[in-house]
């Protein structure tokens, strides 16, 4: 359905935002994952046909965005939802969504107010539609969002973090509206929380400095990891010194009555005793970019060799 041939975004002359990105892209949810400024807003934005490539091609539905004729055919099966999206605080929810709906071209007054209605029972605010948006919590405006991007019934939806910020209910609240709308559409998720795409997607790409590091399942990604990840109790107070664990990476830190639990991704150090554990998206997320960073190979092969990781 979305196909990304060698996609390269340079600003100026010498910011290069994405190089030579290729990815194709089916049915259900597909998480996009990497650090903030890892060119993830970048690639989304060149999908939704808002910015123009450098080099390189998208295709949506099989029409060319790289033609204005393309890009229009394709826009009418598209939903999107920035990171920053923009309300007008003194309009209802209703209001918002109907003046949405007229932008994108929906001129009957009836299939307006029908498809604005479905939009707000699916994103769970029918009961809130009269309210002004200024009223609104972050959790709510950001369903509110997903409501304009699901106008017009698109067949794409892509969601630019659209969990930062939000406390742990509202998270799980966008994540189960997520799911759901994957059954209908293809979704992008594009994401820093790793957690969102462990809870969401069964396929993904994570991107560093403008290129694809990994392509696969979340469970080849934990599979990166294993034999990696090590629990090291220590007796007595925390380690001092800035890297007690030169070798490694501590994933995290558990306070105990007994001692510190570290969760550790490497090799552990002599003198310890390290029992080990079984990695999660996480460490293996983290393995992966570490080993990026220090140019090291997982189980002996490298990252660029193996048919999962690019």
């Amino acid at each position: 359905m979305i196909e990304i041939h060698n996609l390269t975004k340079q600003y100026g002359r010498e910011a290069l935002a994405l190089r030579g990105i290729n990815l194709e892209i089916g049915a259900g949810m597909f998480g996009l994952v990497g650090p903030n400024g890892a060119g993830k807003t970048t690639l989304m934005r060149i999908v939704a046909g808002l910015l123009r490539p450098t080099d390189g091609r998208v295709t949506l539905f099989g029409h060319d965005m790289s033609s204005a004729k393309g890009k229009l055919a394709a826009k009418e099966g598209l939903g999107y939802l920035p990171q920053e999206f923009g309300f007008y605080p003194e309009l209802t929810a209703v209001q918002f969504l109907d003046y949405i709906a007229i932008l994108k071209g929906i001129r009957s007054r009836a299939e307006r107010q029908r498809q604005v209605a479905e939009a707000l029972e699916r994103v769970r605010l029918t009961d809130q539609a009269q309210r002004k948006l200024k009223n609104f919590s972050g959790g709510m405006k950001r369903r509110v969002g997903i409501a304009q991007a699901l106008l017009g019934q698109p067949r794409l939806l892509i969601v630019d973090e659209p969990t930062a910020g939000l406390d742990p209910e509202e998270r799980v609240r966008l994540r189960n509206l997520l799911a759901e709308m994957a059954g209908r559409c293809t979704v992008i998720l594009s994401t820093h929380i790793i957690e969102d795409i462990n809870q969401s997607c069964n396929d993904l790409a994570v991107l560093h400095a403008g290129r694809v590091l990994f392509r696969g399942a979340p469970r080849d990604l934990i599979a990166a990891a294993r034999g990696q990840v090590w629990m090291v109790m220590t007796n007595g107070q925390r380690l001092n010194g800035e890297r007690p664990f030169p070798h490694a990476t501590i994933v995290s830190t558990l306070q105990l009555e007994n001692g510190v639990q570290y969760r550790i991704l490497g090799e552990p150090e002599p003198g310890y005793t390290a029992v080990p554990a079984e990695p999660s998206l996480e460490d293996g997320y983290i393995w992966l970019m570490s080993s990026q960073q220090k140019g090291r190979t997982a189980g002996g092969e490298s990252f660029a060799s193996s048919p999962s990781l690019l």
